[in-house]
């Protein structure tokens, strides 16, 4: 299958960004190229680079980024690796920033992949592929009390007990190896009311994708190296498409936008005390109606924006 992304968002955040022609840009979830695309083509004497940690969304997205221009570079390696990445390339400050979190379409409609529970696969879901731990190892090996807390943390489900439960009783006679075994297990473990509701699986495949890929625990990180790195009047764009990865970019730039408090009888805040970000969009941005009846995927995401200005 062609690896094919609709980018999300993609004029909001490209105008978010603010783009300085001449200005040294990142995109850390560079996936099929679609916001990289938009990047290069405003760019001049400026430069781009681009993270990605999966080998068939690199060879897809070069092929689209050097059609356009060579001012950039491909960087295979986990966004949590901004700072050391840039810093070895001799980059210590940079111009602007986006984040698209998640998993990709084509991740989720090349079934072998096993992202999906729409395709019978072998479990997997790394995002890396070279990286060793898969979705397989953590559903047969993970203990119960770690199945539940990452099912009903990271899937915010409801059943989380009683689906850990019934796939440690199912590996115990034999593993569970793709994602149709997996599904079936989750069908016995929900009541039938969950089961016409919604796909029963979905929450815990969710909840197996940000575990197998430690999701939330890299976004944080790398959104404090980011705004290290951002440049006076940088500008920081994430497109979340998780309440947890939403609640943890909300708060962080709610760390560095609040002003401190100020002493009773004090007119103003002092210059000095200015906020290190700026909240560029209130209201978190969401998809229009037109791009959501071109991509309902498109439905979940949302999209903030900072600036920086000051240092941290």
């Amino acid at each position: 299958m062609k690896f094919k992304h609709f980018s999300v968002l993609l004029k909001e955040s490209i105008d978010g960004l603010n783009i300085n022609p001449d200005g040294i840009y990142v995109d850390c979830t560079l996936g099929g190229g679609g916001h990289s695309s938009e990047i290069l083509k405003k760019l001049k004497k400026g430069f781009l680079y681009a993270f990605d940690q999966d080998e068939q969304a690199i060879e897809a997205a070069n092929k689209r980024l050097e059609a356009i221009s060579n001012r950039y570079e491909i960087i295979k390696s986990n966004f949590v690796n901004l700072k050391e990445e840039l810093e070895n390339r001799s980059i210590f400050r940079i111009n602007g920033i986006i984040f698209d979190l998640g998993v990709s379409s084509p991740q989720f409609d090349i079934g072998e992949r096993g992202f999906s529970y729409n395709f019978d696969s072998r479990l997997d879901m790394r995002m890396d592929l070279s990286q060793s731990l898969s979705a397989y190892e953590i559903v047969n090996e993970y203990s119960f009390n770690d199945l539940y807390y990452i099912i009903s943390r990271y899937g915010e489900e409801f059943y989380a007990k009683g689906i850990a439960r019934e796939i440690e009783r199912t590996r115990l006679k034999k593993p569970i190896e793709t994602t149709f075994e997996l599904v079936e297990v989750i069908k016995r473990a929900v009541p039938a009311r969950a089961r016409r509701e919604k796909h029963p699986a979905k929450r815990t495949f969710q909840a197996l994708r940000i575990e197998t890929n430690k999701e939330l625990v890299v976004l944080p990180k790398a959104l404090e190296q980011a705004i290290n790195m951002l440049e006076i009047g940088g500008r920081i764009c994430v497109i979340s498409f998780h309440s947890l990865e939403d609640k943890l970019t909300k708060d962080i730039f709610k760390k560095y936008s609040t002003p401190p408090v100020v002493p009773r009888g004090l007119p103003v805040l002092p210059s000095n005390e200015e906020t290190v970000l700026k909240i560029i969009n209130r209201k978190v941005i969401t998809a229009s109606l037109e791009e959501l009846n071109e991509n309902n995927r498109s439905h979940s995401a949302k999209l903030r924006i900072a600036e920086k200005r000051k240092e941290k």
